[in-house]
């Protein structure tokens, strides 16, 4: 038991030198300043013992060490799909428009066996859904993961996914929403780019199709992703607004804000440190969209973080004159102004009908004058 806490304090080389000193009750007649030097060596013979090494200063983040990035192979035509609901269930015409969007881009589909399973309020029991999972990435006849829909449920599951087997069997996974989850705890556990784009039963207007087919069909660097013009809405979530003004570049990594702020304080949190933060979220007033990024802020790096990039949070503001509360956008301002970073609100990705896709993981820059995010490395091999 000793031995095992002398590993954990100073490192597996330095254990049995302190095990020896403590026996040998050699400690107990060691000054304080001398006990204490010979600890930090041993934790420095540790430290260079392991092949990730320690964080110095303070550090918010408890995720696991940073894989190696892993990019999968591109989409082209032909190629089969591979359909999961890890988390809620879904329609038939949800099914239907699914299938309708898989064959417009000539690709071809395949059901997970428990695909159109239900469990109350998610579809299958976790078992199910993670069974699916594995399934997928290990079938060598499925090229791409689509999931059908968000909901709620990956959450629940993500503790107990392969990703020994994921990691060796690399594939695209789109989603958005409650994917969330599902798409960080796979790229922190292996590695793995995932993609943050519109579920299976999404609408694939022009826009949306168009940047779909240039993120997973196209091997290229410096590819660039437009915002889309929402000239006619006069929704005020759809205008964009440069919050903090500043340049943009890193890896992109985030999500649905809700899943975000669930995942904070797991092993999957996320390393904001340098990254392009990218977030959305739908149907939260304002004092939650306060209280989620309060939460990010006070358990994650965020602030240190490379700069915001906001989307569409689509039906989460107040009427005018509403008294008690601040509208979106000073929430927005209030709690992400003092960070000190590039903050940018209303790029194209959210619970929106035109949406980009956005490869977490990859290197990119945002311009805020022309509102274009630019892609520094190909997503796919």
């Amino acid at each position: 038991m000793i031995k095992k806490i002398l590993r954990e304090q100073s490192g597996y080389m330095g254990a049995d030198f302190f095990l020896h000193l403590l026996l040998t009750k050699k400690i107990k007649h060691m000054k304080r300043k001398t006990f204490n030097r010979l600890l930090l060596a041993g934790a420095g013979i540790g430290v260079a013992s392991c092949s990730v090494p320690l964080k110095v200063g303070e550090d918010k983040s408890n995720t696991i060490n940073e894989p190696l990035k892993l990019k999968p192979k591109r989409l082209k035509a032909g190629d089969t799909i591979g359909l999961i609901a890890p988390g809620s269930a879904f329609s038939e015409e949800a099914y239907e428009r699914t299938i309708e969007n898989i064959e417009s881009l000539g690709l071809n589909y395949k059901n997970a066996q428990n695909l159109f399973k239900s469990y109350g309020y998610v579809a299958g029991t976790d078992k199910e859904r993670i069974d699916d999972i594995h399934e997928m990435f290990a079938d060598k006849e499925v090229d791409a993961i689509w999931c059908v829909r968000g909901g709620y449920g990956t959450t629940r599951i993500i503790e107990n996914l392969d990703y020994k087997l994921i990691k060796n069997n690399p594939k695209i996974i789109v989603g958005y929403s409650d994917i969330t989850a599902l798409l960080q705890a796979i790229h922190v556990s292996t590695g793995l780019i995932t993609f943050h784009g519109p579920v299976g039963a999404s609408e694939l207007t022009p826009y949306t199709l168009e940047q779909f087919r240039k993120v997973l069909f196209e091997n290229k660097e410096k590819l660039r992703i437009p915002i889309y013009k929402n000239e006619d809405s006069e929704d005020t979530a759809f205008i964009p607004s440069i919050i903090v003004k500043g340049k943009m570049r890193g890896e992109l990594i985030g999500g649905n804000l809700s899943l975000l702020s669930s995942l904070s304080g797991t092993k999957y949190n996320l390393n904001l440190k340098d990254k392009i933060v990218f977030i959305e979220d739908v149907g939260e007033k304002p004092y939650r969209i306060d209280r989620m990024l309060t939460q990010l802020i006070n358990s994650t790096d965020i602030s240190k973080s490379a700069g915001i990039l906001l989307g569409i949070f689509n039906d989460c503001d107040v009427k005018p004159g509403t008294e008690g509360t601040l509208r979106l956008m000073d929430t927005l301002k209030d709690r992400l102004e003092p960070l000190g970073v590039p903050v940018f609100y209303g790029f194209s990705f959210g619970h929106i009908k035109n949406m980009c896709t956005l490869p977490v993981g990859i290197e990119a820059e945002f311009d805020m004058g022309n509102k274009e995010l630019v892609l520094l490395e190909n997503a796919v091999i």
